[in-house]
């Protein structure tokens, strides 16, 4: 099937960047006006930053950007790991296909065709490094901000508002990173699919955009944020 039409392949792969692009900037767009995820927490993001001029202890804010950056810091070598084993996967792909036909008799893979497979995963996981690498930057750079906060007793409202909009920005666009490099991850779970069907993969694609909409714009905890 894949061999006699390698063209739906290819239209699988145009269908996976099409709905992912297509989403982020949807919910880049919709984050700007409707309460979402996004929206939210951009809002308690600046409350935060709005308290922690006030207090004279940072300690805790300190410590919560360091936990931020562990986060982000597991996902950065996690993201390593993976791709690690998807360049020594290519290198064995003669290898992978016996198993996978052994485990799926029904398949047909050509060699080429498999590495293509792989070395599309592996792009992935080379685009997550990068956000995670620089969403683990701009929180640092959101360290520095608090660390550099003067005394909100001693300014005035319009100064703790714009001081607190702007370390708030930098720690949104951090937040915004990472959450391009989860994206991206689970798109690679939806890509798995490719290796047994080539319309699996373009149904999971759909099932994936689904679930990521669901819990950006009406899940549970967005109403828990909502209500606070």
């Amino acid at each position: 099937m894949q061999n006699a039409f390698p063209w739906l392949d290819l239209l699988a792969v145009l269908w996976f960047l099409l709905l992912w692009v297509g989403y982020t900037l949807f919910a880049k767009r919709k984050a700007r006006t409707v309460s979402c995820l996004s929206f939210e927490l951009r809002r308690k993001r600046t409350d935060w930053m709005r308290q922690m001029l006030t207090r004279d202890n940072k300690m805790a804010d300190v410590a919560l950007i360091s936990t931020l950056e562990r986060n982000v810091s597991f996902f950065a070598s996690s993201s390593m790991l993976i791709l690690a084993g998807l360049l020594t996967a290519i290198a064995s792909s003669d290898k992978i296909a016996l198993v996978l036909l052994q485990v799926m008799p029904w398949l047909d893979h050509t060699d080429g065709l498999l590495q293509f497979k792989l070395l599309f995963l592996g792009l992935i996981y080379v685009f997550t490094f990068f956000q995670f690498t620089w969403s683990l930057r701009q929180y640092g750079f959101g360290g520095v901000l608090i660390g550099a906060a003067p005394d909100g007793k001693h300014l005035s409202e319009a100064e703790v508002q714009l001081y607190a909009n702007r370390a708030a920005k930098v720690i949104d666009q951090a937040a915004h990173s990472f959450n391009y490099g989860l994206r991206a991850i689970y798109f690679s779970l939806a890509a798995l699919a490719w290796f047994i069907n080539v319309w699996l993969f373009m149904l999971s694609t759909v099932i994936v955009l689904l679930v990521m909409k669901h819990r950006e714009f009406h899940s549970k905890a967005l109403k828990a944020l909502q209500e606070v």
